[in-house]
């Protein structure tokens, strides 16, 4: 199966916009990988930036990130709105999600069942308030498989009737961009995805 060029499509479709500025749900799993898609897409898209990942662990570690996120965007200049939304952290649904995956390897079968997790509630939420496009920052990692993110994406989009806004930030620069902004506005970067068993991992390495 060929890989799609997730980039050329997206510059496909922002070349049609024209004067057009639609609504964008944005999944944010981090304010440092979130920097670039939002100094980017916000020339283009008015969003909001959604924070739902209850795969961190500790609590404490969610909310500090969650505040990262939240200062980011009341720093960074942007050309149409940025705004902010949350759920209440909750992690057991992310560990009844990934029930018997626990020692699945990194970017393994438990990954994708966090992604289908955090991505589906994503795509729920824009359905519900009404979104043009829902999409996630999750592909501007070079260790995120960006094909199985936007399959992910891509089909539970398709049972709920909305847009998906397919992506691999990572291509144009997109992760270096994203580690300069990091710098300039002294994000704090983790050294774990944020499950417990990413950090075990990281730990071993």
């Amino acid at each position: 199966m060929n890989k799609i060029n997730y980039q050329i499509q997206l510059d496909k479709l922002i070349a049609s916009l024209g004067d057009k500025v639609p609504t964008l749900l944005l999944h944010s799993c981090c304010a440092p990988c979130s920097s670039y898609v939002i100094e980017y897409l916000s020339q283009y898209f008015s969003i909001t930036v959604f924070y739902y990942n209850p795969n961190i662990s500790p609590e404490e570690e969610y909310r500090f990130r969650s505040s990262e996120q939240k200062r980011l965007i009341a720093e960074m200049p942007v050309k149409y709105p940025v705004t902010y939304i949350d759920e209440e952290y909750d992690s057991r649904q992310f560990f009844d999600a990934v029930k018997g995956l626990e020692n699945e390897p990194e970017g393994g079968r438990r990954c994708e069942k966090c992604f289908e997790l955090r991505l589906g509630r994503t795509i729920q939420l824009a359905k519900e308030m009404g979104f043009d496009y829902a999409a996630t920052t999750l592909s501007i990692s070079p260790l995120k498989n960006a094909q199985l993110l936007n399959e992910i994406g891509k089909r539970l989009s398709e049972k709920q009737g909305v847009n998906w806004l397919g992506s691999d930030f990572k291509k144009k620069g997109g992760y270096k961009r994203s580690t300069e902004l990091s710098k300039e506005y002294g994000l704090y970067r983790q050294n774990y995805c944020g499950c417990v068993f990413s950090k075990r991992d990281a730990d071993k390495k």
